[in-house]
């Protein structure tokens, strides 16, 4: 057992690239639960319209999503710090992730069941988020884009 927390920590320390993807899926979950309080209590408790909350409970998720990610996932290439640019890319990855997601599930929608094409759909959009992040948002300090 031992041996197995020392291989985790090793991993950690290095930031492999599998940790990295539990990681990322981790807060992914994390920042599901914050989606949905949020729209809940916008549209529920304070009656905003469906699409304000929705809006409103995304931006919330995603900006969690960036800190945590910054700070956790992605510490040791961004030293932890936090930057207007990497936001706003990190929000448009968010964008473009939805738009792959809802692709998917479209596409998918008419060979299997909606519930199989919306897992689906979920693990397109994880692969596309995770990988613009890890490649291009949150690269290596000093590291030069392809």
């Amino acid at each position: 057992m031992e041996g197995l927390t020392n291989q985790i920590t090793a991993a950690w320390h290095n930031r492999t690239l599998a940790i990295k993807l539990l990681s990322f899926a981790m807060i992914g979950v994390v920042n599901t639960i914050i989606d949905i309080s949020i729209f809940t209590a916008a549209y529920k408790i304070f009656a905003l319209p469906l699409i304000a909350s929705n809006v409103f409970a995304w931006l919330v998720a995603v900006s969690a999503s960036y800190l945590m990610n910054t700070s956790i996932t992605f510490g040791r290439e961004t030293g932890g710090i936090f930057t207007w640019k990497d936001y706003s890319c990190f929000a448009i990855s968010g964008v473009i992730g939805a738009i792959v997601a809802t692709a998917t599930l479209v596409a998918m929608s008419h060979y299997t069941a909606v519930f199989v094409a919306k897992l689906i759909s979920i693990v397109a959009a994880f692969v596309v988020n995770f990988s613009v992040s890890h490649f291009i948002i949150f690269r290596p300090i000093g590291r030069m884009m392809p």
